[in-house]
Parts: structure tokens; C-alpha cells; sequence
């Protein structure tokens, strides 16, 4: 993958590239591309970096420079992330605060809430959990059950959340509750933010099948918030929470559209080497394709996002079209790798296509099922009649 750098830019280009090359070194460069979205590996190790990334004032690049940014352009942005991506970095720890519940406090915060968590977020001082998902209401956010109520100066909040990515180290967390239960799905949803440690709220670990705890579920019972600690109005949470995800969107495209060609490398270079992969050539030349599709998917929309407008459909199918085909991939993988997929290393340890596929599985489902995909894709954008809800009577 590449992206094209206008002139303007490349003084800056440089500069990331030289400070990449002047500190991703030592223990740092024996670590390229540890941890994940989802992946808590060496994560003191990583903490330091961090640490270094924002003493170099590379974290939070397009933010005002009074919260610790440096009020950089999108492009520039851009042209970091693709570079530190480009260089397999150590996957950032601050990603739940530095690209998702920061970019929409900037949007819906106040004066004092951005003054107070911004700067921390930036330091690497303070983490952040995101409280979206429960048992009941995954793809569909609308049908939280979470609740808030006023209690005197504070929210006092019950209910459970799921999926919450490293939960066990956030210091805080923003969380969808529903504030008014009188009101239709949609509406009296409030986003608030909740100290995490405190004796009305339990994280426990959910161990995936690799044995990581990178997930959480969270328990609230009569836990509690500041009255001020809502982002936005109050009953304006699935605007809030809406503006979010689409943040979430965004931030992912890069890094995760190298990941994908560096897979599909491995995967042809395994071919290249195997007899027996000329059975599969259709199916190469088929995963090949769909990488490249990607790229070109990824490169249209940053394009259309650094000229301010609105992503076009594109933006829609992408989730869709790389997960399926991620799974593709790496179940081709498999096939290649034969029995060699089936045995581990010492104390089960398992190899980077082992944890690769196995992680994949749950691709389909995270981030919105693809069930769920394929409906938003057929309504918001072919403009097809909508689905039955559960009770309706259709038509």
C-alpha cells in the first residue's frame, strides 16, 4: 500500500519518518507489531512507548494544541499513521481515549470536561473503556438497558456491559445508559462518563480461545458519576455514541490495510514453497484480488475524508467485504500450513497465522455482525424496504 504525500507535506513526512527511525529501536524494534486492537501483549513495554510517543507530541496529532495536540491537518495525520503502520510500531494502548473518546469530546464536550480528561489522554496518564455493548443489545445499540437515574448531584448507574477492550486497566469509562426510560429507543439515551474504580463497578476478564483477557464485562450496581459528567445533553446519547463509532470507522483503515497485504505475503510465500498449493491457485489469485480491493476501497475513502466530504457507499460495504474476506484468507492459511496449524510450540505458544485465523473468527461479529452489515447496506444504501422488526407486522 501507499499514499500519495503533497509537497506541502513531505517536511512533515520526514519528520515522523526520522523520529521512527531514531526511537523504534532496542527493545522497541524487537517488539515490531506486538499487541492488537484487542491483543494486551507486553503491555508494559508498550506503556513505555507510549510514554515516549507523547513526550514527542505524536499523540492526538489533529487536536487543539492547548490540550497537548498540535493542530494538525487530517492529511498529516494521515501520513502518520500510514508510516507508523508502514514501520509495525507497537499497536497503541491509548486507542479507546486517543482515537475514539477524544475525537467526540472535542465534538459534544464542554469546556471543562475537554480541559480536564483531554490533556491525561495525551500524557498516556489516564485510560479509557468504552461501554457500548450488553448481553442484549450487541449490533443493536438502541436497545440498551443500562440505566442512570439523578440522584442528588450525581447519575447513579445500573446494568452490565460486554466486550469493553481493556477494561481491566482503564482508569475511566463512557458509557451509553438510558436516562429516560419513558422515551423511544432512539431517545433518552445519555452518554456519561463513570470513574471506573470505584466499589459500584465490577470488571471481570472474558478469556477468548488464545487465552487473552483483552476484553471485558463490566457490572454497575448503584455505581455513580458527577451530574456534569454527561457528554452532550442529556437524552442525546445516540447522537453521541453514533459520532463515536463513525470515529471508530475511520481510525482503523490503515493500519489494519497493511496488516491485511502483510498476511497475504506470508500467505503467497507459504504457497511458493508448498507442491501441493497448485490446487489452490484460483483461490490465491481470488485472495489477491480482494486485498487489492481493499486498498483501493481504503486510499478512496481517506481521500474523500482529508477533502471534507462525506465517505461515499464504499464506506458502507468495507467492514463487511474485509472481515469476510480476512477469514478468506486465513483459512487458506490453514490449508497451506496443513498440519503444522495443528501443533503448538513450547507451552502452547502459537505462531503469528495461528493466532491470526483463530482471532478472525470473531470478525464476522464484533464491530457490527455481518448480518447486521448487510441490512444497513441495504437500506441506507441501495434504499431497499426495511427489514421486519421484532412485533411489527411487516409491510
Amino acid at each position: 500500500m501507499d499514499i500519495e504525500i503533497r509537497p506541502e507535506d513531505q517536511p512533515f513526512a520526514d519528520e515522523v519518518q526520522r523520529w521512527l527511525d531514531e526511537h523504534l529501536v532496542g527493545e522497541f524494534a524487537e517488539h515490531r507489531g506486538v499487541g492488537g486492537p484487542d491483543d494486551p501483549a507486553a503491555w508494559e513495554l508498550r506503556l513505555r512507548w507510549e510514554k515516549k510517543l507523547s513526550a514527542g507530541r505524536w499523540l492526538g496529532l489533529t487536536w487543539p494544541p492547548e490540550y497537548g495536540g498540535r493542530g494538525a491537518t487530517l492529511s498529516q495525520a494521515i501520513i502518520f499513521e500510514y508510516l507508523y503502520a508502514r514501520a509495525q510500531a507497537p499497536y497503541r494502548l491509548g486507542v479507546q481515549g486517543q482515537d475514539l473518546f477524544g475525537p467526540t469530546l472535542l465534538m459534544f464536550g464542554t469546556p471543562g470536561q475537554k480541559a480536564r480528561f483531554l490533556p491525561k489522554i495525551l500524557a498516556a496518564e489516564e485510560f479509557w473503556g468504552q461501554g457500548f455493548s450488553e448481553p442484549d443489545a450487541g449490533s443493536d445499540l438502541a436497545s440498551v438497558r443500562t440505566r442512570a437515574r439523578l440522584d442528588g448531584d450525581d447519575w447513579m448507574i445500573d446494568g452490565q456491559k460486554i466486550w469493553m477492550t481493556f477494561g481491566t486497566s482503564a482508569d475511566w469509562l463512557y458509557v451509553l445508559c438510558r436516562t429516560d426510560p419513558r422515551a423511544a429507543r432512539h431517545r433518552g439515551l445519555s452518554l456519561l462518563i463513570v470513574p471506573a474504580r470505584q466499589p459500584g463497578v465490577e470488571i471481570r476478564p472474558v478469556t477468548n480461545m488464545l487465552g487473552d483477557g483483552g476484553f471485558c464485562e463490566v457490572f454497575f450496581t448503584a455505581a455513580r458519576t458527577r451530574a456534569d459528567l454527561v457528554v452532550g445533553a442529556p437524552g442525546d446519547g445516540w447522537k453521541v455514541a453514533m459520532a463515536a463509532l463513525g470515529v471508530e470507522r475511520g481510525t482503523l483503515l490503515i493500519p489494519q490495510q497493511l496488516g491485511f497485504e502483510r498476511e497475504a505475503e506470508h500467505v503467497l510465500e507459504l504457497a511458493r514453497g508448498r507442491a501441493g498449493a497448485t490446487g489452490l491457485s484460483h483461490r490465491l489469485v481470488d485472495a489477491w484480488i480482494a486485498v487489492r480491493l481493499m486498498r483501493v476501497t481504503t486510499l478512496r475513502t481517506i481521500g474523500e475524508l482529508v477533502a471534507g466530504r462525506e465517505p461515499g457507499a464504499q464506506a458502507a460495504t468495507s467492514k463487511l467485504y474485509a472481515s469476510v474476506q480476512h477469514q478468506r484468507l486465513l483459512e487458506l492459511a490453514t490449508e497451506l500450513l496443513a498440519d503444522d496449524m495443528t501443533v503448538t510450540g513450547g507451552g502452547y505458544a502459537l505462531k503469528a497465522l495461528q493466532r491470526a485465523f483463530l482471532l478472525s473468527r470473531a470478525e464476522t461479529i464484533y464491530g457490527g455482525s455481518s448480518q447486521i452489515q448487510r441490512n444497513i447496506i441495504g437500506e441506507r444504501v441501495l434504499g431497499l424496504p426495511r427489514e421486519p422488526r421484532p412485533g411489527s407486522t411487516g409491510g
